[in-house]
């Protein structure tokens, strides 16, 4: 076993050229092993093992900083950087990340959650240091490419020096398949080895002959025409001032190896694109890379993923679908997430009026304000996490001139993979924004109903929702939605604890837990964060007051009701806010998550006892 052997990159380069190989294909053995067990990022990680194993054998990591450009590719880099142990441990609370984390090895210069940052990052570092020896290198997919920061970043290589590289990672695809110009435009790029060499032999000649610099300048000039000609993503990346080599095959371990040893001999800024297979090595992720992009675990054997319910996301598909029968206007837009949101039901049935915009949410949603404004009703699918990124779009060029745009925010919630990702904070921004509806379903029945509601309505409304069960709440039965209304599910007379979106369900839990203390907690179901129902807060203003949400606890449910409460005639009772702190909220499973913050039944149970029995001062 190699594997245990390595416990820093200076193992690696300790080994044999031989030893290679095979040391890959345990790595592929330890990745299957453990997503299969805790869940995680598969295909994407078994797709750049060779190519992680080459950097670290040529570069000087962390001496050369190795930014990736979306996290979730690094296991291979992990289990190379002395967290072999730790890995087994991966996504578990206190365990390993799956994502690159400074804080957790000197080897992640930084975190990257999201996609288009590594180019931007790599190149800061390089520009720090315009003359050291030291490799500032940006991992990139070829999906991230057409990311507006990874655009950005390469409009600015010329600040990069000579030691900046970026690693045009190409697998064709980026969770689904890639869409887009640049991407057709990379898959036409089958000349780029024998035209670099033709090059460098060219230049070599040409050196020979008097009056070079005049020749030189002459072949530069037909140069560029050519390639503007015939290899239009040479062209693009060598006018940004990068040098292109390639395409190479990126599961040819020795052939990448030596082609990262030539270019530690070039200057850069330099791009070499490397033709990757998503879920390379693992049939079963070859065949489906998109359904086991992320997974919560799987039998390594046969692929077979474990049953789970209906989740919010199926509603959503299932729902748009419906929907598109009745509203003729109505559109779906995604962020290179069709899969992942819901959507590729209503794409196969509607294929034109379903648009693929890509990693690019601020691209998204303008595009989706531009189909507002020609009339149509679009539905943007996007993360609680990635649609941050848009906020400023959101807020110029939809709420402001208050187009019917509905945004479908998924995974609003704590999530497994950590702070980068943890769709906790939309509560706080979209509430602020001028004509935004904001809307947070208990179930998969009043995410259909608010759907229905949403498309209609002639200003941007936002639905957001959890990762996993939209199975009915019980005890639950939703009354008809009403904007602005909250609901009473449980009458009580010794305090309210107003609850929003999936809470309802531990709010409900909680309540039963303090009948055997004599307690009767009324519970709300809240609904409508944006408006507020300000009717039913003046009637319970007066009793101790408890709210209970999966986001921050800064700026959402809490804050409202605090100041409305603050701001009313009416006395007021304690009030108690649970919800996550301001803090960096770690990885971890959810339920572990939610004990160690007090955000479980049992835990909101004895915080509510022990104030309304006067055991403690209340300090939420």
């Amino acid at each position: 076993m190699y594997l245990d052997k390595i416990n820093s990159p200076a193992d690696l380069k300790a080994l044999a050229s031989t030893a290679l190989a095979p040391l890959a294909g345990e790595i592929r053995r330890e990745i299957i092993r453990t997503v299969s067990r805790n869940g995680g990022h598969l295909a994407s990680n078994l797709g750049v093992v060779e190519l992680t194993l080459a950097l670290h054998r040529v570069f000087e990591i962390p001496a050369d900083g190795l930014f990736f450009d979306v996290g979730h590719q690094c296991y291979t880099h992990k289990l190379l950087t002395g967290r072999r142990e730790a890995f087994r441990s991966l996504r578990r609370l206190d365990g390993c990340s799956g994502f690159p984390v400074p804080g957790e090895s000197e080897c992640d210069p930084a975190y990257a959650g999201h996609s288009g940052s590594a180019i931007s990052t790599a190149l800061g570092r390089a520009a720090a240091d315009p003359g050291g020896e030291n490799w500032s290198i940006a991992v990139v997919g070829d999906g991230s490419l057409g990311n507006g920061a990874s655009l950005e970043g390469l409009n600015s290589t010329r600040f990069g020096g000579k030691r900046l590289l970026v690693i045009l990672n190409d697998n064709k695809m980026s969770i689904s398949p890639n869409v887009g110009t640049l991407a057709r435009s990379l898959n036409r790029v089958i000349l780029g080895q024998r035209y670099n060499s033709f090059k460098t032999r060219v230049r070599k000649f040409f050196r020979r002959l008097p009056r070079y610099e005049r020749f030189f300048r002459a072949l530069s000039r037909m140069e560029t025409s050519l390639k503007q000609a015939i290899l239009p993503p040479e062209a693009f990346f060598e006018s940004l001032g990068l040098r292109y080599l390639g395409p190479v095959n990126g599961h040819d371990l020795i052939g990448l190896i030596g082609m990262l040893e030539r270019v530690k001999t070039l200057d850069g800024p330099i791009l070499l694109h490397v033709v990757t297979e998503k879920g390379h090595g693992c049939s079963f992720a070859v065949r489906e890379p998109s359904r086991y992009h992320g997974v919560g675990g799987f039998d390594p054997e046969t692929g077979e993923l474990p049953a789970s319910g209906k989740s919010f996301s199926k509603v959503f598909g299932e729902t748009m679908v419906r929907l598109a029968e009745q509203v003729p206007d109505l559109v779906a837009v995604s962020a290179a997430m069709l899969d992942g949101t819901g959507l590729r039901e209503f794409a196969r049935k509607y294929p034109g009026r379903c648009f693929d915009a890509g990693i690019a949410e601020e691209h998204a949603a303008l595009f989706c304000a531009g189909l507002a404004g020609a009339g149509k009703r679009p539905v943007f699918a996007v993360y609680s996490t990635f649609l941050q990124r848009a906020l400023d779009c959101i807020a110029c060029d939809v709420a402001l001139p208050g187009l019917p745009v509905v945004l479908a925010v998924d995974r609003s919630g704590i999530v497994e993979d950590g702070p980068t990702h943890h769709g906790i904070y939309a509560s706080g921004f979209l509430r602020q924004l001028p004509g935004m509806e904001l809307l947070f379903p208990a179930d998969g029945r009043e995410l259909a109903s608010m759907l229905e509601y949403a498309v209609r309505r002639n200003h941007p409304v936002a639905v957001c929702y959890p990762r996993g069960s939209a199975s009915d709440v019980p005890g639950f039965s939703p009354a008809p939605f009403v904007p602005g209304r909250a609901q009473v599910v449980r009458h009580g007379n010794s305090a309210v604890l107003w609850a929003l979106g999936r809470e309802l369900q531990t709010a409900l839990q909680a309540a039963e837990l303090l009948t055997s203390s004599g307690i009767g907690l009324a519970v709300v179901n809240v609904r409508s964060l944006a408006p507020f129902d300000e009717t039913l807060a003046r009637e319970f203003a007066s009793v101790p007051q408890f709210t209970l949400e999966d986001g921050s606890v800064e700026g959402g449910l809490g804050s409202v009701l605090g100041t409305f409460l603050a701001g009313s005639s009416t006395p007021a009772g304690k009030l108690v806010r649970f919800g996550w702190p301001r803090e960096q909220i770690p990885h971890g499973k959810a339920e572990d998550l939610r004990v160690r913050f007090g955000l479980d039944a049992e835990s909101i149970a004895r915080r509510i006892r022990e104030v309304l029995c006067g055991q403690t001062e209340n300090n939420g």
